[in-house]
């Protein structure tokens, strides 16, 4: 990641989890007891630069407190700009805000249908949590005082055969299947190679433009101002406007039994290396071979630019040792065929489904950073029946203290205030900030 322009050199500080040498690997196996369920293999290596990139691995999440039978696996990494602050914070509550959102008597189709309206919550809410804990301790001689940090996130749920990623910023991850074909699950949310973000930031009321230096010259990536960030996506950022939304692009997918491999990585890695490129390198090698060897590529073909993490994640049969390796496939136009798509976003709900080995199952995909559009229409009643939970920060609250993101005048007469996802006043500023309804932070 590259710092936002005209900040100071951040001070040391000793995370709390430093990052892991490139030559010290992690590998573990998590193992069900179920041949219905794949094995999860994975590895982590990475070369630090500047210090601010975190990851996170958890095995033992459940969707039922003290159910295994219930249990999912977390892979998330964090690309910390400006500062750490953010970073850890997101690794430390991102996790809980998610899966706060899903009622906990769901069934687990429901819960995976439900995940991607979690995932945007979750996001959202850890993101009005970080700027309110700078701003809780602006006067005080405080780690957050005076905090400008932000991060990129990926974030990747493995439930089983189907694996749900959220992403904000330009971090990525990548499913290498068999057959050879690679394919994105995330999206770059770099202003420079972005059309649709770059229009929708100034659409909000930010500016898009390089560095001017002497002279009049422009130099540089592109950059939103306030604040000169390359990105139109982070969670924290409190110097910039709010039009650098929270709010990330979730798709999820499911695998055939024949499994696949996931490469999650910090843009240290995909500056360096194409995603076909990282996936070759890579093939036929165990997860935490795997890991180490896609960093040692990134850094021989460019230089140690900037922090580099990748972490590996095999998803195989139960009874297979090793993810079988296969031919190296440049991917084609027949690439989009490999996905069918089920319970998709509201623009698309057809379904293809697909049953040749190999081949994935696209089940949702949606991107826009609008939170009217990503909520849904449903919104949980909270067990008094009087009152409303927000979609949002899960806080329960009488109607007369919130609106609906349908309520408002851009909405036609007709609408209904109270149809849709209820927001908080908290949220709904928050909202409107995002959408160049109301002034955002710096203003």
């Amino acid at each position: 990641m590259k710092s936002k322009m005209s900040q100071t050199e951040v001070s040391k500080m000793k995370p709390k989890l430093p990052l892991v040498p490139l030559g010290t690997l992690i590998s573990r196996e998590l193992r069900n007891e179920s041949l219905e369920k794949p094995t999860i293999k994975y590895g982590q290596a990475a070369l630090a630069k500047k210090g601010e990139d975190y990851f996170m691995i958890k095995l033992d999440c459940q969707r039922v407190p003290g159910n295994p039978s219930t249990s999912f696996s977390v892979f998330a990494i964090f690309d910390g700009h400006n500062g750490i602050s953010a970073a850890i914070f997101v690794k430390e509550n991102l996790l809980n805000n998610v899966v706060s959102a899903i009622p906990q008597d769901f069934a687990r189709e429901e819960w995976l249908q439900a995940l991607p309206r979690a995932l945007v919550a979750g996001f959202v809410k850890t993101d009005i949590e970080f700027q309110q804990k700078g701003m809780a301790t602006q006067f005080l001689c405080h780690p957050f005082c005076g905090e400008t940090s932000g991060t990129t996130v990926t974030f990747v749920v493995v439930d089983g055969w189907t694996v749900t990623v959220a992403s904000v910023g330009d971090s990525r991850c990548i499913l290498d299947t068999q057959g050879g074909v690679v394919s994105l699950l995330t999206v770059d949310h770099r202003l420079e190679e972005n059309v649709e973000e770059r229009e929708r930031v100034t659409a909000s009321g930010g500016e898009v433009g390089r560095l001017n230096v002497f002279g009049g010259n422009e130099v540089g990536p592109l950059r939103c101002w306030p604040g000169g960030l390359c990105l139109s996506r982070s969670i924290g950022d409190p110097d910039v406007g709010e039009f650098i939304v929270p709010v990330p692009h979730v798709k999820q997918v499911k695998l055939s039994n024949a499994g696949g491999r996931l490469i999650i990585a910090s843009d240290g890695i995909w500056d360096a290396l194409s995603s076909d490129t990282a996936a070759q390198s890579c093939r036929g090698l165990p997860a935490e071979l795997a890991a180490k060897l896609v960093v040692k590529e990134a850094l021989r073909s460019r230089g140690l630019k900037d922090d580099t993490t990748c972490l590996v994640v095999d998803i195989i049969p139960y009874d297979h040792p090793v993810l079988p390796s296969t031919p190296r496939k440049k991917q084609n136009l027949l690439s989009s065929l490999i996905f069918g798509k089920r319970y998709h976003n509201s623009k698309n709900k057809t379904t293809n489904k697909l049953s040749a080995v190999g081949s994935v199952e696209e089940l949702f995909e949606e991107g826009s950073a609008m939170l009217a559009e990503r909520l849904g229409k449903d919104f949980p009643l909270s067990s008094n029946s009087e009152l409303f939970r927000c979609a949002v920060c899960q806080v329960d609250q009488p109607p007369s203290d919130g609106l609906s993101v349908n309520s408002g005048p851009f909405f036609s007469p007709a609408s209904k205030p109270w149809e849709g996802p209820f927001l908080c006043t908290k949220c709904r500023n928050k909202k409107d900030a995002m959408e160049g309804k109301r002034p955002s932070r710096p203003q």
